[in-house]
């Protein structure tokens, strides 16, 4: 049976493109309480199933696919720009292939100004009436209000005509960041990028017994296995350890770890990477937002996923990506040193390196420094940043990274980082290896 939240995400999922919702409606259609339809609603905000946009409200919109999610909604540009809508609403939901800055004379704009893109323009009335009968959305920078018979026509073609304070530089800005910053996103490698599907992956249902395990193992040559209910959601996870010396006749459901760990389809592989080496787990049930049982992860999956990660092209630049690209190795013939300059973007309000910068050189130089020792990756435990003074713009630091302890699975290092001589922060990282 399903629950209440699940039943309202199942509701607004099935709600046509376009269509409005708010928390009133649903909580008395759907019969629940005004608090469980505002939690599903925000649970439909993070899967992409709607945006809610201010003086306008919540909509249901495309689910974007990971290929496009450098294309914005018009939904979302409202956001981005802290826009009003003048017209065209129930477009609200249509992504954008481009914007034209409407900086030039008309029959050059309109060359350029194409269905499905958004003209950012002042208060040239022609060139939004234009825009819109080719197509185009329209955005005002300004503050600028538009004439009754462009707003009509907005309604009329479903094309939002949207206003903004901001001047066209500044909004030509945001919604460049805007895209860049989903462009890192779309880097980011998620459990749905590598897990193996439900059609191949082998699991037992809690109906089975000790039996089907045995059989399942001799067809397969694997010792874990999720176990799913009737409903077809994990409910444990039975390996070798648990049916050794049992009666075969028993079910499975007597003596499975109840509970099992799961991850969801949009969980990072950092964070998977993770769960799997702190809890010295093989294998994951995969979920959807509703538990549902969607396949598995294994180790194997993680690793590979992990050697992809590196290989991708990086498109958006994180701040990880900017200290690993400034930083160089120095050759000095006796201690490994790595050295790097603090350039604007590492800074924080004060103008000096800000405290996340200072952890990002700790564990680059420390990870680059045991790939000398030992190769695949890791997972960091713990790090203690246990003195730092202020290091200001422009400073030419020297990050010395030194192995207290490298185990087979775990590893410690000492990290000290000076400025002319001078030291200037130290730490200690402990770290997990993730083997094959």
């Amino acid at each position: 049976m399903a629950t209440k939240h699940e039943q309202i995400l199942e509701y607004i999922e099935s709600l046509s493109i376009g269509s409005k919702i708010s928390v009133r409606r649903i909580a008395k259609e759907l019969n629940v309480s005004e608090g469980t339809a505002y939690r599903a609603i925000k649970e439909a905000e993070n899967i992409g199933y709607v945006s809610t946009i201010e003086r306008v409200g919540t909509i249901r919109i495309e689910t974007k696919k990971k290929d496009n999610i450098e294309q914005l909604t018009f939904a979302e540009i409202i956001n981005i720009v802290d826009g009003q809508v003048l017209g065209g609403r129930e477009g609200l939901y249509k992504t954008l292939n481009k914007f034209v800055i409407g900086a030039m004379k008309l029959e050059a704009m309109m060359r350029y100004t194409e269905a499905d893109s958004l003209l950012i323009v002042g208060n040239r009335i022609r060139a939004q009436e234009l825009a819109l009968q080719a197509g185009a959305a329209v955005l005002i920078t300004g503050g600028f209000d538009t004439e009754d018979h462009v707003k009509e026509l907005a309604d009329e073609k479903d094309l939002p005509i949207i206003s903004t304070t901001y001047d066209t530089f500044t909004v030509a800005t945001m919604i460049n960041r805007a895209i860049y910053d989903q462009l890192i996103k779309k880097e980011i490698i998620i459990v749905d990028d590598i897990f193996t599907p439900l059609d191949q992956a082998h699991f037992l249902r809690s109906s089975d017994s000790v039996k089907q395990w045995y059989e399942l193992n001799e067809h397969t040559g694997h010792s874990r296995y999720p176990v799913v209910d009737g409903e077809q959601r994990v409910v444990g996870m039975v390996t070798s350890k648990d049916v050794i010396g049992k009666d075969q006749d028993l079910p499975i459901h007597k003596v499975m770890t109840k509970n099992p760990m799961t991850v969801q389809t949009q969980t990072s592989l950092a964070n998977t990477a993770h769960s799997m080496v702190w809890e010295g787990i093989e294998l994951i049930p995969v979920v959807d937002f509703q538990g549902h049982f969607q396949g598995i992860i294994t180790r194997q999956d993680v690793i590979k996923g992990l050697q992809q990660l590196q290989r991708q092209p990086q498109i958006g630049e994180t701040i990880d990506d900017l200290v690993s690209n400034q930083m160089e190795l120095l050759e000095d013939g006796t201690n490994t040193t790595y050295f790097s300059e603090v350039t604007p973007q590492m800074t924080n309000h004060l103008g000096t390196l800000s405290y996340g910068v200072f952890t990002s050189f700790v564990t680059e130089a420390s990870t680059r420094m045991l790939r000398q020792y030992k190769k695949g990756d890791l997972v960091v435990e713990n790090l203690s940043i246990y003195y730092m003074k202020p290091v200001q713009l422009g400073s030419m630091l020297e990050i010395k990274p030194n192995p207290l302890e490298i185990g087979r699975k775990f590893t410690k290092i000492d990290v000290e980082i000076y400025s002319d001589e001078v030291l200037m922060g130290k730490a200690l990282m402990l770290a997990q290896f993730i083997d094959r």
